[in-house]
């Protein structure tokens, strides 16, 4: 018999993010602890109309690959496939109820089957070990880092720069 952590590992879906999944993926963002864990985040997280304005834009762009994670049908998290100053990027976001799971491992394991874009990069704030581990589990590997202003800390932070070739 599976243990619940295991279930809850087998049952992920992804699907293409649609403008009704927004609302419930702003509901996320505004844990105030998950974004400080993010760092790197919109300037008021709480601002619902910017929020839906940008991730319509992105749900319409083909250039971006936005997946919704479900379990059971129930919307746990996004992550997206982006191109940022010419190199495709990763970003992910799993409700923090979920944390610690292997969610997002197991979720962006699957996506990097179907995304295939290599080489392929993921940013993380430096003290963020959860994020760091999902993308090294990945076969993600820490190739630099960068200085940068995190919104959600109100400070510049170092981030490190991880690649999947």
């Amino acid at each position: 018999m599976q243990n619940s952590k295991q279930m809850t590992i087998n049952n992920i879906q992804l699907s293409k993010t649609i403008e009704a999944d927004l609302f419930t993926l702003f509901e996320f963002q505004m844990d105030k602890e998950a974004i400080y864990w993010a760092a790197f985040t919109p300037s008021n997280p709480n601002d619902q109309t910017a929020y839906l304005e940008k991730y319509k834009k992105h749900i319409a762009d083909p250039s971006i690959n936005m997946q919704t994670i479900k379990i059971n049908d129930e919307i746990v998290g996004s992550l997206a496939k982006y191109v940022m100053e010419n190199e495709a990027e990763i970003t992910y976001w799993v409700d923090r109820k979920y944390w610690g799971q292997g969610i997002a491992t197991n979720a962006l394991t699957e996506f990097l089957k179907t995304e295939i874009i290599r080489p392929i990069y993921g940013r993380v704030a430096f003290d963020n070990l959860g994020s760091q581990k999902v993308l090294e589990k990945c076969g993600f590997l820490k190739i630099g880092n960068d200085f940068g202003y995190a919104n959600a800390r109100q400070m510049e932070i170092e981030e490190f720069i991880y690649k999947l070739s």
